[in-house]
């Protein structure tokens, strides 16, 4: 994404970091920022095809992500290139910050994914976050993983969901 001096603060850079290491950072489109959520708009930032069996990230997809600064998760929407909603792949995370045009955000390993149709929502990588120690290294962080695991799943399977990203 080539940014000119003009548009620059209409970008951000988001850094998704993970144990203490920058496991990705990627240009993203700042669409707004109301002090608590920041949203921002970028194209699929992997290198490669991501199949999960349930759905594939893929060159032309458009993530919309909100991050919180108040709340251990960010939410991103994921549409294919056609603009057709593939579903919502939800990230628990320590509450984002915003450093000048940095976005960074501290993944946590658990991960919810919701279908567009709402059928299918599923917890992922609990094993990860079992293994990860965290709930033995900081077992207050962990916690507040596992309860926006609880939350986001609640808000998935009911009608929260689209009054969370309203």
């Amino acid at each position: 994404m080539s940014v000119n001096s003009a548009d620059r603060a209409r970008f951000l850079e988001v850094v998704l970091v993970k144990r203490g290491r920058t496991k990705i950072r990627y240009p993203a489109e700042l669409l707004a920022d109301d002090g608590a959520r920041v949203t921002v708009r970028a194209p699929w930032a992997g290198d490669a095809v991501r199949d999960f069996g349930f759905v594939r990230f893929e060159a032309g997809d458009v993530f919309t992500e909100h991050y919180w600064r108040d709340r251990w998760y960010a939410v991103k929407e994921v549409r294919a290139a056609t603009g057709a909603v593939k579903g919502w792949y939800c990230d628990i995370t320590r509450p984002a910050a915003l450093l000048g045009t940095e976005l960074v955000v501290e993944d946590l390993d658990l991960d919810l994914w919701r279908s567009a149709d709402g059928a299918d929502v599923r917890r992922l990588d609990e094993d990860e976050f079992a293994a990860s120690g965290l709930a033995r290294t900081d077992p207050a962080a962990a916690a507040a993983a596992a309860a926006a695991l609880d939350e986001l799943e609640a808000l998935a399977r009911g009608d929260g969901f689209a009054a969370l990203l309203a």
